[in-house]
């Protein structure tokens, strides 16, 4: 599954890379621990040109309570095993809580850095996944919904991301799935619904890793409330094919979005907040 990820460019390197405006900017905080239930910055298919934050964790138009589906398997039910070859049939057109969405609702999840761990000890030994260099944004495939609450009427917007079986990063990590990273040049596609499901189909495979490093951080990002720049600082050995990749020199550079002064206030806080309930499902 993919639970976290990062959104630390600055606003303007957003807009730039997706050739889109953010709707509401002074809404958006750049975040190195982006958790189930928090807003985070999408594309929808219809409004290419707008960047809109929307609740990470879908609740289906049907459902009768609120739910967090941040993770919607491209295979549906069938590969099992999450085998990393698998070229079967794509299930998730069949599950009642995807198959609308994928077909007229679909988006593209921005992103610069994603968050897993091994199967069994999860965001207790977490990696940082990251682009090796160059561009750090990607935009992960993704699908949303809105849910109407039947008791108070709120109206709630929100996304799940795409995963696919691993692929050699990932199995290098020891975790079993991946997100979808979609090649730039396919991004525009994913939005346009006209695209058919035979289409979307031979999309759904584990994304290059030839282009990306992983490196462990601390396990303090599987608290949602941490949100400081070295939360994502590498405490070991960097994974992937670009061994000269400097980590901390390229979080540095990159900024981290925020001010010195941002940083310092956001590192205070981690030392006083309390923690809250992880909300990931």
């Amino acid at each position: 599954m993919c639970g976290r990820y990062t959104t630390v460019s600055r606003i303007e390197e957003v807009e730039s890379r997706f050739a889109a405006r953010f709707e509401k900017p002074g809404l958006f905080l750049s975040s190195s621990n982006v958790a189930p239930g928090e807003s985070a910055p999408v594309i929808l298919s219809g409004r290419p040109e707008v960047i809109q934050l929307l609740r990470f964790g879908l609740t289906p138009f049907w459902a009768q309570k609120r739910m967090l589906l941040i993770n919607a398997r491209a295979e549906g039910d069938h590969n099992p095993d999450n085998d990393p070859l698998y070229a079967g049939a794509a299930g998730i057109f069949q599950k009642p809580s995807f198959r609308k969405p994928i077909r007229t609702q679909r988006c593209l999840v921005l992103a610069d850095g994603f968050i897993e761990g091994p199967e069994k000890e999860k965001l207790s030994k977490p990696y940082l996944v990251r682009r090796a260099s160059g561009d750090a944004l990607f935009a992960m495939a993704g699908i949303w919904d809105h849910w109407t609450d039947p008791v108070t009427g709120e109206i709630l917007h929100g996304f799940s991301i795409i995963t696919t079986a691993a692929n050699d990063l990932l199995l290098q990590i020891g975790h079993h799935r991946a997100p979808l990273i979609l090649p730039r040049e396919l991004e525009r596609e994913w939005l346009d619904e006209r695209i058919p499901t035979e289409a979307l189909s031979e999309w759904f495979k584990p994304f290059d890793a030839s282009s990306f490093v992983a490196w462990p951080i601390r396990p303090d990002i599987k608290k949602p409330h941490l949100k400081s720049m070295e939360l994502l600082s590498p405490i070991g050995d960097i994974l992937g094919a670009s061994k000269t990749f400097v980590a901390r020199e390229q979080l540095e550079l990159q900024g981290m979005g925020h001010s010195s002064a941002r940083v310092r206030r956001m590192r205070q806080d981690d030392k006083v907040s309390q923690p809250t309930p992880d909300s990931a499902s």
